[in-house]
């Protein structure tokens, strides 16, 4: 080494001072970055070297970590998961106590509201056998159930009790081809036997074609069967069709739609009344109006009459009225209303024609009293009794019209008489009943007639 260092000695030394001039000159110059060289040649070469031996250091803690301390992490994890599965358990059975007590306090109202007598029972098994329809409950005859007795919950019926043991019943459903109840509909009162179809859906059989039900309409027991007391909730019409001499009716049971957990066995039946409307039907709801809304219109104003008989006879009646009148109340020879101060206008009399001056209108005792115009054309039974029917005042035609056409006189024919101031009297003779009804009408009196 001391020999290569004498041999190159010139270029050992020209190459130190190289080396220290570049030293200088990078402590004393900088980047752009107002940093001077010597530290970006520093930070550099030291970089990869420190990020090397930072990983070695991460990886060698991490081992010890997770596969030397953690020796009973197994144990741990398998205790963590026993304590969840425990409190799923917990919060499960948590959930089927609330809803036990919500079926118990639902079960408790109905037997408040209910006269007959009940042993509330819990479903503990199912029948065997695919297509069975039977079901066990936990009350037998030591709790006093009885075979026959009727199972329902408030919901509906459910079914009977088809066989009662110490401590258990066997109750037939009512979706079973065995089971039968009689029924009778809501609405119209219609009455049939219900039957199981060994479906989710009941019938209805015996209906009559003629009797008339509707998709929707709501079954009841009818307390025929002596089995169910009256008015306890079947279920719903889904379906009819037409048949000879029966209709095929499906009905869905009100009392199997939720499920069954608990019931209710009736020991003691009480009959009650069928409600008015379904058990589905809820009150609704009706916010109060917005502030800013219409205050509702009470005072309306009742609709004109459609028909021109209908304004002729409210105008005649609102003239009555204003005269303190009263139709169909006078007596024989009382004052009729004055007809000639009626209202002048289009539509004021019948076929839109003005009753008044120039115009054409019933008068006092069914004559006409207009004036300046042609008198309108009585009825048959009017034409009969001769002129004095179709004069104006006084027995004389209209002024200013064409007089009717002359009739032959009767035998007898009466002088027309002045009339004094008051009430006129009808014509003389029997009226016919035409006439007296269009006198009435009219405002004249229909009693017997006058000398």
């Amino acid at each position: 080494m001391e020999g290569f260092l004498n041999r190159y000695r010139s270029i050992t030394v020209l190459l130190l001072v190289i080396f220290a001039q570049l030293i200088l000159i990078a402590v004393r110059v900088k980047n752009k970055q107002d940093v001077r060289l010597i530290r970006v040649w520093s930070v550099t070469a030291v970089s990869p070297a420190a990020r090397l031996l930072e990983g070695l250091r991460g990886g060698s803690i991490g081992f010890i970590r997770n596969y030397i301390m953690l020796h009973d992490a197994d144990a741990e994890n398998r205790r963590l998961r026993a304590e969840n599965g425990r409190l799923k358990l917990d919060n499960i059975f948590l959930k089927n106590e609330l809803n036990r007590a919500d079926r118990a306090q639902a079960l408790e109202m109905f037997q408040a509201h209910t006269a007959s007598k009940m042993v509330a029972a819990t479903i503990i098994m199912m029948g065997a056998g695919s297509n069975s329809k039977e079901v066990f409950v936990d009350r037998g005859s030591a709790a006093g159930v009885m075979r026959g007795m009727a199972v329902v919950t408030p919901d509906g019926i459910v079914g009977i009790v088809r066989a009662a043991y110490p401590t258990a019943s066997e109750v037939l459903l009512i979706t079973d081809p065995d089971f039968a109840a009689g029924v009778i509909s809501q609405k119209t009162q219609v009455r049939g036997t219900l039957k199981g179809d060994g479906t989710p859906m009941c019938k209805v059989d015996y209906v009559s074609s003629e009797d008339k039900l509707e998709r929707g309409d709501w079954f009841y027991t009818s307390g025929d069967d002596r089995i169910f007391p009256s008015g306890f909730p079947v279920g719903v019409v889904m379906s009819l069709r037409p048949g000879q001499p029966f209709q095929e009716i499906l009905v869905k049971p009100a009392g199997l739609e939720r499920g069954l957990e608990d019931v209710l066995i009736l020991t003691e039946a009480v009959h009650q009344d069928i409600p008015d409307t379904p058990v589905t039907n809820q009150p609704i709801f009706l916010a109060p109006p917005p502030p800013n809304a219409n205050p509702p219109v009470t005072d309306l104003q009742p609709a004109a009459p459609g028909t021109e008989a209908d304004k002729l006879r409210a105008l005649y009646k609102s003239v009555g009225e204003a005269q303190n009148h009263t139709f169909g109340e006078g007596l024989p020879g009382s004052k009729p209303p004055d007809f000639s101060k009626l209202p002048v206008g289009p539509g004021a009399g019948a076929g839109g024609q003005n009753a008044g001056a120039g115009g054409q209108g019933p008068g006092a005792g069914g004559q006409n009293a207009g004036v300046g115009s042609q008198p309108a054309p009585a009825p048959p039974a009017a034409r009969e009794q001769g002129p004095a029917a179709t004069t104006g005042t006084g027995g004389q035609p209209p002024v200013g019209g064409t007089a009717p056409a002359k009739r032959p006189e009767p035998a007898k024919k009466q002088e027309p008489q002045p009339l004094a101031p008051g009430p006129r009297p009808p014509a003389s003779g029997p009226q016919p009943p035409a006439v007296r009804r269009t006198n009435q009408v009219a405002g004249a009196p229909g009693g017997p007639p006058h000398q």
